[in-house]
């Protein structure tokens, strides 16, 4: 291959690597590597509901977290290629439902592909302000999108807590997802210092 030739393959090659990868990701680790290494982070479970319009959506998710008290700020994001993407991406408020071990079943329904989340009408209701809930749920946080932010094939959404339900019940468990499993903590996870 000639000089001229080969800058012109690195050329091609480069262009269609920035096609693939954002400015500044060009290289990293491959998808596999980064599940495998995600596998080894335990996190909580919620369940994230909305309507915009079209009727109502239900996704499970386990990168929800807080990020300011005040102003009472979360944020979560949703894979784009997921079928309540639309919907959430679209809704300009939605409800946030933290899952104790006992509301498996929720998080199992809203991670389920291809199923109607909202046929069985004797869980959820809407709220006054018209978001669809699950009421089984003790706590659960309504709030206002406030910031969207593409990031590869996700969406990440920032969330203003506007009212929430907030139960104090000793005996809930935590749902947590470690390892392509779920999980309760109690006191037996407990560590002492």
């Amino acid at each position: 291959m000639t000089g001229l030739s080969q800058h012109r393959a690195d050329v091609a090659a480069a262009a269609s690597d920035a096609e693939r990868h954002p400015k500044g990701l060009e290289s990293g680790l491959s998808p596999a590597e980064f599940k495998l290494a995600f596998r080894h982070h335990a996190a909580g479970v919620a369940v994230v509901t909305a309507d915009a319009g079209d009727g109502p959506v239900g996704i499970t998710v386990s990168s929800l977290f807080s990020v300011s008290a005040e102003p009472p700020l979360m944020v979560f994001s949703i894979s784009n290629s997921s079928s309540s993407a639309p919907t959430v991406q679209r809704a300009e408020t939605l409800v946030v439902h933290l899952l104790g071990s006992r509301h498996l079943s929720i998080a199992r329904l809203c991670s389920t592909a291809g199923v109607d989340r909202f046929a069985d009408t004797s869980i959820w209701r809407r709220l006054p302000t018209g978001e669809p809930h699950f009421p089984d749920v003790p706590v659960w946080i309504r709030g206002r999108v406030i910031n969207r932010m593409e990031a590869g094939n996700s969406t990440v959404i920032a969330i203003h807590a506007l009212e929430s339900q907030l139960a104090d019940d000793p005996t809930t468990t935590p749902l947590v997802y470690h390892n392509r499993t779920w999980h309760a903590l109690g006191d037996a996870s407990r560590l002492n210092d």
